[in-house]
């Protein structure tokens, strides 16, 4: 079969409240050497996504450019000099960009073959969440099979991710911070000890007052945090003595500050993740990560999250629904390019 000459993407072409963004029609393009084409299947919708198109992410793309990280598909072309993929391989891509279009491509050095256990979509929902959750576990914060974790935001992709990967990693007490603690049930049978509420008043004390109360009388070795504002504040004065609390964002709004004699005190260390400078500069972390992750995930210690998907045209809404958290798990865009 003939593959297609032409594709659609969504194409950013200002940034903005809102970006001038709109579905278009372009040719696709070739890999190069090195190089796959890839076509979507599955794209997550991200937090940073909206941030980037915003223009208020630390990294701006070249106008106009194509949002959406780490989509998932099948390769339909191969460069020059490429090994290990074929056309029809099944992969998960660790692009930056241009997961919201019907193809993109990608440096082989940034496509994970995928096992035939996990599926498309199932890959899109674990995608950017579990590779963030996994360094930030493993190598920032150092997980020792038997400490204790507080997973902030766990009803987003990161914080569930990181219940899930803590649990199979040997954590004794994982506990799950939520804002809405109707969500927390989802939690508890992924592998959550205990639900800390986010919702309730002056986190800053009683944040820690509830993990003492969940941790037997203790704060916890390891703080996974991509809210920062009022949680972090709490967080800090949750961890144990030579706790490690890692910063993955600031979905709260706020980015918060810390007294450093603090972290004298307690002998606790504060450590950061840009997910996309580990692609970067450790890619062979990278391939750790997801052997790991695909493992557990074929042993049954992990599972995708929940998503609902959307088709491509209505990428607007899906964007919607997911800043107005109308949607129960992950938000992925679906495509089927023809050819």
């Amino acid at each position: 079969m003939t593959r297609s000459a032409t594709m659609r993407a969504v194409q950013v072409r200002s940034f903005g409240f809102p970006p001038e963004a709109s579905l278009e029609e372009r040719a696709v393009p070739e890999p190069g050497p090195g190089q796959l084409l890839v076509a979507v299947r599955a794209a997550p919708v991200n937090y940073v996504d909206l941030l980037t198109m915003r223009g208020r992410y630390q990294f701006k793309p070249a106008l106009p450019y194509v949002p959406g990280k780490c989509p998932a598909g099948v390769v339909i072309a191969v460069g020059p000099g490429v090994e290990g993929f074929r056309v029809g391989s099944r992969v998960l891509t660790m692009a930056e960009y241009g997961g919201y279009g019907e193809a993109l491509v990608v440096s082989e050095r940034s496509a994970y073959l995928l096992p035939d256990t996990l599926s498309f979509s199932e890959a899109g929902a674990m995608s950017l969440g579990f590779d963030t959750a996994w360094v930030s576990l493993r190598d920032r914060a150092r997980l020792v099979p038997g400490e204790s974790v507080l997973a902030l935001g766990a009803s987003g992709a990161v914080g569930g991710a990181a219940v899930q990967l803590a649990r199979a990693m040997g954590a004794a007490r994982v506990l799950a911070g939520v804002s809405s603690p109707d969500r927390y049930a989802d939690l508890e049978a992924l592998g959550a000890d205990g639900m800390v509420d986010l919702s309730r008043p002056e986190l800053r004390e009683s944040l820690r007052e509830q993990v003492y109360a969940l941790n037997d009388g203790q704060g916890v070795d390891v703080v996974i945090d991509p809210l920062g504002g009022d949680p972090f504040d709490g967080a800090v004065r949750a961890l144990g003595w030579r706790g490690r609390l890692v910063v993955v964002g600031f979905a709260a709004g706020r980015i918060p500050s810390v007294a450093t004699n603090y972290l004298l005190l307690k002998n606790i260390e504060l450590s950061g993740i840009q997910i996309s400078d580990y692609r970067k500069q450790m890619p062979e972390l990278l391939d750790e990560c997801y052997r790991e992750i695909f493992s557990f995930h074929l042993d049954g210690r992990v599972v995708a999250p929940p998503a609902v998907t959307y088709p491509l045209e209505a990428w607007q809404s899906a964007l919607e629904d997911f800043e107005a958290r109308r949607v129960k798990g992950r938000v992925l865009l679906t495509a089927d390019l023809p050819g």
